[in-house]
């Protein structure tokens, strides 16, 4: 999986741009919704560019492991200048010492071809096991991309949307304070309604602080994934929002598919079979080797019975070699890659488990924020209903300015676990694609078309 196929994957998803207020990030401005944050993400986010990275480095093992069943070719030459000094008896008995200088040389060709290496064999199917191995770990980081951008994106949206909700409800307490100080110039309201009124307004402000250093927060967090700065960003459209339950309406049939797909099963049934061709590697040390040797020489005056001699060799066979004896040394190594095998398996059941345990979660996350959400949009409409009587009541003289206080922070409470019970089951459905290895296009271009367009 190269770089432009992960672009191309990506880009396939559509985009929709919308504006929202309060931009507290420096920087130029730069409208964002969830398919260009996940896009840009995917260009600059370093654990996603460092996994690709590993996942090319990791795909040569193949041929690597492929050179070793291919054919060698080796030449080894050399050059040599001699000077031979020579003492021998003459003919009178007396030692006699001869010099005599001359060159020599040889220079060799030589061509292997492994016949039967059984730890090579193994070693190419474990390599093509690894990168199985590499490729599922890049989908598995690809998914979670998917789930770390989008939760980021969310928690910055939620921000921008708790700040609205304060700004909304100190506009409302500003209002109520001015009203208490009316009517108690006017003589019908009493001192304690302004005060009731005046701590109301300034524990909003502190509130209103509050939510302003999370916006920073936030998009700070997004802006450090995308690696560009974030200013606005695209809200849930209530009309488009569609509240569904997950396709098909079966938990078992996702487990199912997270069996089948999750890209973290898929990696760890890599290294299993990795760990089983390493017992296969292991065991090869009691195994012979055969080598097909063809080979060609020529020397000059290789040594000093044959200077100013030359001879070429054209030799071919077959080279055999039996291992008998290496001091417990291979049964050792395969004893270590049975408990390797063994580990690989636990941990493949482990997952197996733990993908069960998180695709319950997350199908619940989805069908129980469907009926979460409809709750909290009837729990709106009525406390906004009850905001509006009480103030009308207060007018009146039969509320409090108490009460009024009380039902406008119901609306307000209201209206955030609206928002973040929406927010919630969004990201849910995110998790429940990345969890089962679904595809992350369809999920993500379906949210980015509830999402408000630019007006």
């Amino acid at each position: 999986m190269n770089h432009t196929s992960l672009r191309h994957r990506f880009g396939r998803w559509s985009v929709g741009v919308v504006a929202l207020t309060t931009a507290l990030v420096g920087g130029p401005s730069w409208a964002l919704d969830l398919s260009q944050a996940l896009e840009a993400a995917l260009e600059q986010d370093p654990t996603i560019r460092a996994v690709r990275a590993a996942t090319l480095a990791r795909q040569e093992r193949v041929p690597q492991a492929r050179a070793q069943l291919m054919p060698n070719v080796s030449l080894s030459a050399s050059r040599n200048n001699n000077d031979l000094e020579n003492t021998a008896p003459n003919f009178l008995g007396e030692p006699a010492t001869t010099n005599s200088r001359y060159v020599s040389g040889n220079a060799t060709l030589t061509v292997r071809q492994p016949l039967f290496r059984k730890y090579q064999f193994a070693d190419y199917q474990q390599a093509q096991s690894q990168v199985d191995d590499a490729n599922a770990v890049l989908e598995r980081e690809l998914q979670n991309l998917a789930v770390r951008v989008s939760g980021a994106y969310f928690e910055a949206l939620q921000a921008s949307e708790q700040l609205a909700l304060v700004l909304a409800q100190k506009t409302a307490y500003s209002t109520q304070l001015d009203a208490a100080r009316k009517r108690f110039n006017g003589g019908a309201g009493t001192r304690t309604d302004i005060d009731e009124a005046q701590a109301a307004l300034d524990l909003n402000l502190a509130q209103e602080l509050e939510a302003r250093q999370n916006i920073t927060f936030t998009r700070r967090q997004l802006q450090m994934m995308i690696g560009r700065p974030v200013d606005n960003l695209s809200t849930v459209d209530p009309s488009k929002l569609e509240l569904t339950n997950p396709s098909p309406d079966s938990v078992d049939t996702w487990v199912e598919r997270a069996e089948a797909h999750s890209p973290e099963i898929q990696s760890l049934r890599a290294q299993l079979e990795a760990a089983r061709l390493e017992i296969e590697k292991a065991r090869s040390g009691h195994y012979p080797t055969l080598d097909a040797i063809a080979q060609w020489s020529r020397s000059e005056s290789e040594n000093v019975t044959s200077v100013n001699t030359s001879y070429k060799n054209r030799s071919i066979g077959l080279q055999f070699n039996l291992p008998l004896y290496s001091g417990g040394y291979v049964s050792s190594t395969v004893r270590q890659a049975l408990a390797e095998q063994e580990r690989a398996t636990q941990a493949l059941e482990a997952m197996r488990r733990d993908i069960d345990i998180r695709v319950h979660k997350e199908f619940r996350g989805v069908t129980e924020g469907v009926l979460k959400v409809k709750a909290l949009e009837q729990a709106v409409r009525s406390t906004e209903q009850v905001a509006i009587s009480n103030r009308r009541s207060f007018e009146a003289g039969s509320r409090t300015l108490m009460d009024t206080l009380n039902a406008e922070q119901q609306r307000v409470s209201a209206q955030r676990d609206l928002a973040q019970a929406r927010l919630f089951y969004l990201i849910s459905r995110v998790r429940l694609h990345a969890l089962t290895g679904g595809a992350k296009e369809e999920a993500i271009s379906q949210i980015n078309g509830w999402l408000t367009p630019t007006p």
